[in-house]
């Protein structure tokens, strides 16, 4: 899985109708609707897009016939395996009609190529890991954190001890996992499930 280091675009011109396609890499639905109201062209004849978030995904075909605009662009986006990401595409229509099969062509190779010129890294799953351990392994925690660099995303200090939320690769979850039972004598208290 892949996701966009920055904004890309391309124009292409099919039977006269010029189509502008822009990827934009997003982390929310509401990012996305922010970046669809940034990048839509209000003289162009239709500014269709597809966005997902891993499972989450929308669709919009903005006038062209249903599933000739918005279902191609997602399948490129699906195809070229990119995830966390919006490509609206801008439609100028040049007088020709291009018919269902075209335009699903046109919008889907579009998107396609933008994407494939677009520079993108490789996206890393990460899981988050909860527990509470004592006091007393609090150091422990913090040696492994520093020496495995993990990304702390939650420290609360409680009656019981010191709850933790660490944000770790998911192939690394089960060594960080044994690594810290280890480390507080399994007198650690997890609170996600894996």
């Amino acid at each position: 899985m892949y996701q966009l280091v920055n904004e890309s675009s391309l124009e292409v011109e099919i039977k006269k109708s010029r189509f502008i396609a822009r990827c934009v890499p997003i982390s929310s639905p509401e990012e996305a609707q922010s970046e669809i109201a940034r990048l839509r062209c209000d003289d162009a004849t239709h500014n269709c897009w597809a966005w997902r978030i891993g499972d989450v995904y929308r669709f919009n075909d903005d006038g062209e016939p249903g599933g000739s605009a918005g279902r191609p662009i997602l399948a490129a986006i699906d195809g070229q395996n990119v995830d966390g990401v919006l490509a609206l595409v801008v439609r100028y229509f040049g007088g020709i009609k291009l018919g269902v099969g075209g335009l699903v062509r046109a919008y889907g190779n579009t998107v396609a190529q933008c994407l494939r010129s677009a520079e993108k890294k490789e996206r890393i799953e990460r899981i988050n890991l909860k527990f509470v351990v004592d006091f007393s392994d609090t150091y422990a925690v913090y040696g492994l954190i520093t020496q495995k660099k993990l990304v702390k995303t939650g420290e609360d200090y409680t009656a019981s001890g010191v709850q933790f939320e660490l944000g770790v690769e998911a192939d690394a979850a089960q060594e960080i996992r044994m690594r810290l039972n280890d480390l507080t004598r399994a007198r650690i208290q997890w609170l996600d499930e894996v």
